[in-house]
């Protein structure tokens, strides 16, 4: 390809609002220009990554028994109506209506429509099991899109749905996408972390996630030097003794109301009052589930993890209630509410309560706090449950170590579906005594464009992009410093012909521009090798190769007749 006739629009200066990394490069590398909030159009650059990306994901798939499909975009409600999920999957489900007035959605996975085909012709265990995927645009409605395409409204996803015929098959399903997509990443310069992982709305029995560390990242995950262990933060858990519970009473006394007109928050309560430290506190936070007030209580220091709630109660039906809601329920207002004496709406407390003693809770009466309870003594009405997120230091739930967080981006999620939809969905075969039973079924994505962001975000330096050079855009430029220069354009037009017949990605920088101008857009757009016919090296027979990359500015002088065997060298 000649930059002079292709569409390259560089930047030198920084996207306003653009704040990852990735973001930044890509709007100044010409490689995405934004239409709309969390709404991107993909650039020649951009779509020849994604189209490496989608090859090394393809090859892989293959590997592994997947045969491609390609499946609408656009569902009519009924078939989700089906699974259950058109009521139970939140505003991220793009909705609307045709011409006739029917109820659509826009995709933003796919399972019940690989399921509706298994169910029309998957009859029996003989056919079993099957691979399926698609790489398809899919749409959520994010209520914050951010940074790029890391969080858009529309992306490119490859998903993927096993069937099998009993859990021994999805778990070797299951596997067998998990090594996949391990390869997938590195062949693309990232370095996956796997990770236990919430189900969400997907439902099933298990899920892994898989992240790359990124500083732009939304989602955080918990690590353990000690033993691996790795979880994201909405299912990890940890031990979260040590804070107090060594120096709680034997026994106490009933509880005591004492006045605290002027302490409203957990803070203010443990600056007034030397017997009330945070981690002595019951934190009292009122939600509306399902339309009904419902208790939560989670230690004073610790914050209540939403994905984690949903996933107790099996419902993402969940917002804080208001105030005048709150005093409707209990009789006083936020910074005076405990569960002590709650008998008419559930309670659920956090572990981290359990069988604490000489604990400090709100009186369900403004400006009045009660001493001395004892959780198990004094709320014997709780359902217990894990709804809190665990903290940095705390001990492994495996083995002990001190646990880390990490600021990541998800690159992948797997999910052993079970029969979550062939079930609701009647999607059985005839097993081999004649007896039906539900298709078992996993499901699988990956994010084409995320993986682009995240190589980006994980490779990059001041001058700009440094893509791996598997999902470079392309393997080489070829950069005479002078175009008008005969013998160098003449050298550089050979270069191109020669790489090029030898099946390398070429691009030849034709344009009559300053050598700085061109190597600045070189480094910008990150090819990984720029070969430079000068002057100079041209009088000895030989040109100028530069390295992209971790030897960022190297540069050899390289026999005219030896680049194609140079560059394949340096890309094996």
């Amino acid at each position: 390809m000649r930059w002079s006739q292709s569409f390259l629009p560089t930047l030198r200066d920084d996207p306003a609002g653009a704040e990852a990394a990735s973001h930044i490069l890509m709007v100044r590398a010409g490689l995405i220009r934004q239409l709309g909030a969390g709404l991107y159009s993909y650039l020649p650059l951009a779509t020849r990554v994604m189209a490496r990306i989608e090859a090394i994901v393809r090859e892989e798939m293959t590997a592994i028994g997947g045969q491609e499909l390609r499946l609408p975009a656009l569902h009519p409600a009924e078939i989700w109506k089906e699974s259950g999920r058109w009521d139970q999957v939140d505003a991220t489900l793009f909705r609307l209506q045709d011409r006739r007035g029917a109820d659509m959605a826009l995709a933003m996975t796919a399972e019940e429509v690989f399921t509706s085909i298994a169910r029309d012709d998957l009859a029996s265990y003989r056919l079993l099991p099957q691979i399926w995927y698609q790489i398809q645009p899919k749409f959520r409605d994010e209520p914050r899109p951010k940074s790029g395409v890391l969080r858009g409204r529309q992306f490119l996803m490859k998903d993927s749905y096993s069937f099998d015929l009993d859990e021994a098959g999805l778990a070797e399903s299951f596997q067998k996408h998990h090594d996949a997509y391990r390869r997938v990443y590195e062949r693309c310069g990232l370095e996956p972390i796997p990770v236990e992982a919430s189900s969400g709305t997907m439902g099933g029995s298990e899920s892994v996630e898989f992240m790359a560390v990124c500083d732009a990242g939304e989602d955080w995950i918990v690590t353990c030097d000690g033993c691996g262990y790795a979880a994201n933060l909405e299912k990890a858990t940890s031990r979260h003794g040590g804070c107090g519970e060594a120096d709680d009473p034997d026994s106490c006394p009933a509880p005591e109301k004492f006045a605290t007109p002027d302490q409203r928050t957990i803070e203010e309560l443990a600056q007034a009052f030397d017997f009330a430290p945070a981690t002595r506190q019951i934190k009292t936070l009122v939600q509306v589930v399902d339309g009904q007030p419902v208790l939560f209580l989670l230690r004073g220091d610790y914050e209540l993890n939403d994905v984690k709630q949903a996933d107790a109660l099996g419902t993402t039906d969940q917002r804080p209630a208001r105030p005048e809601e709150i005093e409707k329920v209990l009789g006083a207002q936020a910074g005076s509410l405990g569960a002590v004496g709650v008998e008419e709406i559930e309670v659920y407390a956090d572990e981290s309560l359990r069988g604490r003693r000489g604990m400090v809770t709100g009186a369900n009466e403004d400006g009045f706090h009660l001493r001395h309870v004892d959780v198990e003594r004094d709320l014997p009405q709780v359902k217990w449950v894990d709804v809190r997120s665990v903290v940095e230091g705390e001990g492994c739930s495996n083995c002990g170590e001190p646990i880390a967080l990490k600021k990541t981006i998800e690159i992948g999620h797997i999910f052993k579906l079970g029969v979550r939809y062939s079930e609701p969905m009647r999607a059985r075969v005839l097993t081999a005594e004649g007896k039906e039973t539900p298709l078992v079924m996993g499901s699988y994505g990956i994010g084409i464009d995320r993986i682009m962001a995240a190589a980006i975000e994980a490779h990059h330096d001041d001058d700009g992009i440094v893509w791996p050079k598997s999902i470079a855009p392309f393997d080489v430029v070829v950069s005479p410093v002078k175009m008008k220069d005969e013998v160098q354009r003449d050298a550089a037009e050979k270069l191109y012909a020669e790489l090029r017949e030898a099946g390398f990605e070429v691009l030849l920088d034709d344009r009559d521009e300053r050598p700085g101008v061109k190597f600045k857009d070189a480094d910008l757009i990150g090819v990984p090798f720029r070969i430079v016919p000068g002057p100079r090296a041209l009088v000895n027979g030989n040109v100028e190769f530069v390295t992209r990359g971790d030897r960022s500015g190297e540069k050899e002088e390289v026999p005219l007749g030896d680049v194609v065997e140079e560059l394949r060298r340096r890309l094996a």
